[in-house]
């Protein structure tokens, strides 16, 4: 197990804001190199944030910073941003699966434009993404894959209203079902999913406003939890679908107050989360 990331080489995707963001400034933190992957190059009055403002902060936090604009649906800007690291860091030790497209919509409700949207980013973008990284974290002494996808949980309360979504998620954890034995010995491959909702731009545009961030926790959990992850013995720490706040449980953390975007509000349980907070399965 390390004790830190410092001088190893994290690949994040979806970078610009929310998790992602949080996720590389506390690799930068510990002094790894960061490499932010994602669309946002401009400000946008809805999506604040963009990978060149998150370079700066990773920089400011005490790594080293490369922003490199992606979209996941395109085959040849993911192996730009592989070329890219290349180039300047020579290696990969960590990808970070964390860029996806939600529409929690039911069948006759999505169209045939937002399903392709949800299936090439979250299931093609997230598979295509570790298999372009690959073959240079089987070089890499502390490999590891983390995707930010929910415990495999075929229970149809989960599929009744937004099947599609639900189902494009999943891809992401099966691939950590798959992978973690494809690889097994070689490259870690694991799930994280928050046991509550996390203040994101797709909880406050898309899902609940301002009502919902304030019952949801910061990204500053997940990026911790992440951390926890990262850390592990890849070879022994591999198939795993981790929820944050066990995770984080089992390495001592028991006060989870500060994480609250407002502690005097009810959280609200995630989706993919059943009400007593369960959902960590180990393979």
């Amino acid at each position: 197990m390390l004790s830190s990331l410092r001088g190893r080489v994290v690949v994040v995707t979806g970078a610009s804001r929310g998790i992602g963001r949080a996720i590389a400034l506390r690799a930068a933190a510990d002094g790894a190199r960061v490499v932010l992957a994602a669309k946002t190059t401009r400000e946008h009055a809805k999506l604040p944030g963009t990978i060149h403002q998150v370079a700066a902060e990773c920089e400011e936090a005490g790594g080293e910073a490369l922003a490199v604009k992606c979209d996941l649906r395109d085959e040849t800007q993911m192996a730009e941003v592989v070329s890219s690291v290349l180039e300047r860091f020579a290696t990969i030790d960590v990808l970070v699966n964390n860029a996806s497209a939600i529409s929690l919509t039911g069948t006759l409700d999505t169209p045939f434009k937002i399903y392709d949207r949800m299936f090439d980013v979250n299931a093609r973008g997230s598979w295509g993404m570790t298999r372009l990284c690959l073959p240079h974290l089987l070089e890499s002494d502390h490999a590891h894959v983390l995707n930010l996808a929910p415990p495999v949980d075929l229970d149809p309360k989960w599929f009744a209203r937004h099947s599609a979504y639900t189902l494009a998620k999943m891809a992401m954890s099966l691939w950590v079902l798959g992978m973690s034995q494809e690889f097994a010995g070689k490259v870690a491959f694991n799930a994280l999913w928050p046991r509550t909702t996390i203040d994101t731009a797709a909880v406050r545009n898309l899902l609940g406003g301002e009502p919902l961030a304030r019952r949801s926790r910061t990204p500053q959990i997940m990026a911790d939890a992440a951390h926890a992850v990262l850390l592990r013995d890849p070879k022994s720490f591999t198939g795993n679908f981790c929820i944050d706040e066990e995770l984080l449980g089992e390495t001592g953390v028991t006060d989870f107050e500060h994480y609250a975007v407002d502690p005097s509000e009810d959280l609200q349980i995630d989706l993919f989360v059943d009400e007593d907070g369960g959902g960590s399965s180990i393979l």
